[in-house]
Parts: C-alpha cells; structure tokens; sequence
C-alpha cells in the first residue's frame, strides 16, 4: 500500500496577514473594548497570509448559517474537482480507476454529501464506495490515510482517494469576542487536498504506508470541536492543548515505533499537524525535535495558516514533490483532533 500522488488546490483569493487583521478591525472595531489586543493576537500566529474561499466583499453578504453552508458546498464542488483531478492525473491513473473515495471535512455539511455531488461532476464509476467522515477535525485527513489503507489492504489491486475540503472562513462567529473565537479567526484558513492510495498489487509507488495509529484520549472532549448553534459553528478551542500535546505525544509516538522495531532517532521525515505555533513548539519539546526538523510544518503555517484536515496532505506533499528522501528513509505523520485524539502514520520510502 502506498501513497501514489497528492494534490493540494488552494482557493483564488488570498490575503497577507495585514489585510486580514485590517478588515477584522473593521468588524469588530466597535465591539470590542480592545482591539489592539485582537491584533496582537492575530500577530502571534506566524501566518503571513491565507487563501479564502470567497473575496473579502463577498463576506459581507453572508448574513446566516443557510448563506455559510450553501457557500461551503458550491466552493467545496469546485475545489474538491480541481484537487482529485489534479491528484489521480499526477499517479498516472483515469478517474473510472478510483474504487473509494473518502471525504473529510469539519467546515460545512450536505446531504447528499460533496462526495455524492463529485460522483456526478466528475462522472465517476457508478460502483464506486463513498465514505464521508464529519467531525474528526484537524486530525482528520490523517484518519483518511488510514481508513484508505485499510481499504487497499483488503482490496490491493483497487485504488482509494482521501478527499479533504477544509473552508474554516465561512465558519466566522462575527458576533462572538471569545477568546477562542479570535484566535481562530487569525489562525485559519481554506484549501482542498486529494490523496491518492494504491494497493499492493498496483504499480508501486513511494511512499509505502507501513502502519497506522489512533490514539483516543478518554474525558477530553471538552478540549475542542464545535458547539453547534443558529448561528452555525462555533468554536471549542482550550488552551490546555499545547499542554496535553506535549505530555501524550512522546508516549504514544514511541510505543507505535517500537512496535514497528524503531524509535524516535530512526524517523528521517517529520510530517506534524501545524495546529499553530504553541502546538508546534510542544511537539518540538515532547519529541526533542529542532526547528529544522519541523521546517516543512513551519512552512504550511506561515504561508497559509491551519487549513484543519488538509494540512497534514500538504505538508507530505511538499515532501513528496520538493523534499523527497532517500530510499529506505522513515516517516512521520502525526495530527490531533476533537475527541480528543491522535492520528499517525509510519511511512517508507
């Protein structure tokens, strides 16, 4: 089983930092008792910009949730297409060869769902499976790793494609001065990416997936998610995570490896959810990791802030694409998630 081909797709619009802290000013410049602290906040993140969904004018006339989620699934049609077509051409395959396609998403919702929509736009197989999978986050494009290479582990001469579509802009509480709430709003960002798994039997591809890891935290689901109200999403976000990130990541990373005969020092390609730069650091720290190390995580944040489930496939496509290691090296893919748990994978080259 291995991964053949990742396309991330990222929305027209983009906006430095800049633009965005000043259109925020905009917005919440008379209800707030301290805007300047809100654009500190923003500040802090280490985002230098981000791509969104719509234009910044366009977000002014989304006025309810129905206008949010009907924006979600119009936006999440047209950039899910670009990124599977974009995905199964880069492997070497037509669209008829994709046997399963799973889509993630935390953003918005539909029914049928946006895989049921791509089945039509792109005229897939009509025997294709379909799996959709709401709720697991940031750590969710991971979970598609591995529900994709179960998949192909039971089917090896089929094909699976993990479809994430991640449009945190539309999911803005504008009437919410939480501090969670702002600290999204500085953090997040839109893109799409597909991922293409091919079993043993296909055409062998680098890199091969070895093994997968869920990690499920019991009493944690307070930690983060979403309270789902008139309004839509609102956030759940605590700032304990960058402290259980660093107390259960080392522990749960170590006893995957070792039941893989490895360890720490024997992983050559770290791919790390990039939740914001307090996760990042605690990950640094947990794991004794330089900041070399996690440069490609780094990286993802700084050009485009936290795109949730897509980050992790963006990040191991920068290192399939423009980072590939020698043969023989390990890997690393690791993202958490409300529940809260964790997801990783090991993988070879």
């Amino acid at each position: 089983m291995q991964i053949a081909a990742i396309a991330p797709v990222l929305p027209d619009n983009y906006y430095d930092q800049e633009s965005l802290i000043a259109a925020i000013r905009h917005l919440w410049a008379g209800r707030h008792h301290n805007v300047d602290r809100l654009i500190a906040i923003y500040r802090n993140a280490c985002v230098k910009g981000r791509h969104l969904a719509l234009s910044l004018e366009e977000y002014e006339h989304i006025e309810t949730f129905t206008d949010a989620n009907n924006a979600f699934i119009k936006c999440a049609v047209d950039l899910g297409e670009r990124a599977i077509r974009e995905a199964v051409k880069k492997a070497g395959l037509s669209l008829v060869d994709i046997n399963h396609l799973f889509f993630v998403s935390i953003t918005g919702i539909a029914a049928p769902s946006v895989d049921a929509l791509l089945v039509n736009r792109l005229n897939l197989r009509n025997d294709i499976k379909r799996t959709p999978i709401f709720g697991l986050g940031c750590m969710a494009g991971a979970a598609g790793i591995t529900k994709a290479f179960d998949y192909v582990k039971a089917y090896p001469d089929q094909v699976a494609v993990v479809l994430s579509v991640e449009l945190c802009s539309l999911t803005l509480q504008r009437n919410d001065l939480s501090v969670a709430n702002i600290v999204s709003s500085g953090l997040f960002g839109d893109a799409a990416a597909a991922l293409v798994v091919t079993g043993g039997e296909r055409k062998k591809a680098a890199p091969v997936i070895v093994d997968t890891r869920s990690v499920f935290y019991n009493d944690t689901e307070h930690i983060m998610g979403w309270d789902i109200t008139s309004d839509g999403f609102k956030i759940v976000l605590s700032g304990q995570t960058p402290k259980i990130v660093e107390a259960f990541i080392r522990p749960d990373i170590e006893k995957f490896l070792a039941d893989n005969g490895l360890s720490i020092k024997d992983i050559g390609k770290w791919a790390i959810h990039p939740g914001g730069p307090k996760i990042l650091e605690a990950v640094e720290k947990s794991l004794e990791l330089s900041r070399e190390e996690l440069a490609l995580s780094w990286k993802n944040l700084h050009e485009a802030g936290n795109v949730s489930s897509a980050s992790i496939l963006m990040i191991l496509q920068d290192i399939m694409d423009n980072h590939c290691p020698p043969d023989g090296t390990y890997g690393l893919y690791n993202a958490m998630g409300p529940g809260f748990c964790s997801e990783m994978g090991l993988l070879r080259w």
